[in-house]
């Protein structure tokens, strides 16, 4: 009845609904403002739907800052939160009336075909047209993951949830081509062919925005078709979660004119290295920082790997003298690792810069075990 009560709440006005996923540092947030900028430039309103097990998601503050209408659902996945992402839709409709709804689902999520784009084409189908289910990997960590290349990566059960991503992809998009060589861009594309056959490959660079309009055109054309529902071991999938540790925080920082850019990458090196030292291996650190009161000045830091370098995608051209601090962080690991390992490096960070730190709100814990709201295990005949 709750489904019903939120369908008739939707105007009847079809939108197209194009969920992207894939593992944490994958790129999906920098991929979705990409294609968001582009359908913009074509006249279309977009729509963008953030999703994480905790709120205050540096997601949220990027697309804010680039002027794209969001709503942001937190506490679990969307396929648990299913009604929340009706309830989403419902309220960027009431806002914006999107033409195109972007949905970046939680990096450690599977199995979303069948509970979330089957019952939106299932359930919602007057109200959305959904496209093929698009799964972004990382070139790297996908090569690690498969064996083709020496480097950290994750336990079994993580990379569980990894291979069940790609197992259900319409599409699986190799982002990130210019941090790789053609050649191992071509052995790439041959072994996830040969893993994942049911899925068409694409290339591209979200950060150069090579490409990504030719994904855009696939994904605004087609629309999706699962040849079939996988199966999933429930339980192996909820323990994969719960060796990821997950850190939302905030802080405060003011002192006389200190660089932002510098902090953050001081700040990023420093959690790295103690999050290293407890043998916690980084699946994506996240940070913004802001001058307080001016969301929409901001740095932006990344990190997607232990043993990566952090980088900035959005910099600040004035230093500051107050600043509001986001941090994201997830990590194999135990929460409170990642608590201690934040807590300590913000300190010295801090005082690096000669600034005061005040703290804000800390949230630090493990995914509770995946319980879908809807789950379709049959796919209409053609």
């Amino acid at each position: 009845m709750a489904d019903a009560a939120c369908a008739a709440s939707i105007p009847m006005l079809k939108s197209r609904y194009i969920m992207i996923g894939g593992f944490l540092g994958a790129g999906k947030t920098t991929t979705m403002l990409r294609l968001a900028e582009l359908l913009t430039g074509r006249g279309l309103r977009v729509g963008l739907i953030t999703n994480d097990q905790a709120s205050g998601l540096v997601d949220t503050v990027l697309a804010r800052q680039r002027d794209v209408a969001v709503q942001e659902i937190a506490g679990g996945c969307f396929c648990c939160r299913f009604s929340s992402l009706i309830e989403a839709a419902r309220h960027l409709t009431d806002s914006t009336r999107p033409d195109i709804f972007l949905a970046e689902p939680v990096g450690s999520c599977t199995d979303l075909v069948a509970t979330v784009a089957l019952p939106l084409q299932q359930i919602y189908g007057d109200q959305f047209i959904v496209a093929p289910f698009t799964v972004l990997v990382d070139p790297v960590r996908a090569r690690r993951a498969f064996g083709m290349e020496e480097g950290r990566s994750f336990p079994e059960h993580v990379l569980y949830i990894y291979h069940k991503q790609l197992e259900e992809a319409e599409y699986i998009v190799i982002n990130k081509t210019d941090t790789v060589s053609a050649e191992e861009l071509a052995a790439l594309r041959a072994e996830l062919g040969r893993r994942y056959p049911q899925a068409t490959i694409h290339a591209m660079s979200a950060r150069t925005s090579e490409a990504v309009a030719t994904l855009l055109d696939i994904l605004m054309a087609a629309e999706s078709a699962p040849s079939r529902v996988m199966d999933v071991d429930y339980a192996l999938y909820g323990e994969g979660e719960a060796m990821l540790g997950w850190l939302n925080g905030a802080a405060g920082l003011s002192g006389d004119e200190f660089d932002g850019n510098a902090l953050l990458l001081d700040l990023a090196g420093r959690i790295r290295r103690n999050l290293e030292a407890a043998g916690a291996e980084i699946a994506h650190l996240k940070m913004v920082i802001s001058p307080a009161g001016e969301p929409y000045e901001l740095a932006a830091c990344n990190l997607v790997r232990g043993d990566g370098a952090p980088e900035l995608s959005h910099t600040l051209t004035d230093p500051l003298d107050e600043a509001t601090l986001l941090i994201n962080c997830r990590a194999a690991g135990e929460p409170e690792l990642l608590r201690d390992a934040v807590r300590t490096a913000l300190a010295k960070t801090a005082g690096q810069f000669q600034a005061t730190l005040t703290a804000g709100p800390l949230e630090y814990f493990k995914p509770g075990q995946p319980n879908p709201e809807h789950r379709v295990t049959t796919v209409s005949a053609a």
